[in-house]
């Protein structure tokens, strides 16, 4: 004897069914769309982009602390560096923890540093489109020669 089943879907169930259709349909649409809008390329130099990025280290056989007091762009100085503008990163050292970083070219007009380690740092723009960084050690009040990173937007 053979028993055949016929396939009955509550009307609760189709509901369902179909309610779970559209929700993850949506979702895919969503995604999709949310990736397209992730590959189109961001306008370099526009109001709100990151202009510059610079990770400065010192020249790794002399340190930070070697870090000419004229502008360099010399790239043994950087761990990383970007110019929205395609021109040059430089860097020069003021002082002990205190050091400019100047995007050529960039109108950027304000900037975020962080210290590596446990430091503080500080941010101000000073002439001629540059940044001047302080860094020193937390809980301390003296500055301190440490790398660090520059973002200017």
């Amino acid at each position: 004897m053979k028993i055949h089943r016929r396939l009955s879907i509550s009307p609760a169930t189709g509901i369902a069914l179909l309610a779970l259709f559209f929700a993850l349909g949506g979702s895919a649409f969503a995604v999709g769309e949310r990736i397209q809008s992730l590959t189109v390329a961001q306008q370099r130099c526009t109001q709100g982009a990151v202009r510059g990025i610079a990770t400065v280290t010192g020249d790794p056989t002399k340190g930070i602390a070697n870090i000419p007091d004229q502008f360099t762009s010399s790239g043994v100085l950087f761990a990383r560096r970007f110019n929205c503008t395609g021109k040059a990163v430089q860097v020069r050292r003021i002082a002990t923890g205190t050091f400019e970083v100047r995007f050529v070219g960039n109108g950027a007009q304000s900037a975020v540093a962080s210290g590596a380690g446990n430091t503080l740092t500080g941010v101000e723009p000073v002439a001629g489109g540059a940044f001047r960084v302080t860094v020193h050690p937390a809980g301390r009040d003296d500055f301190a020669d440490f790398a660090f990173t520059i973002v200017a937007v």
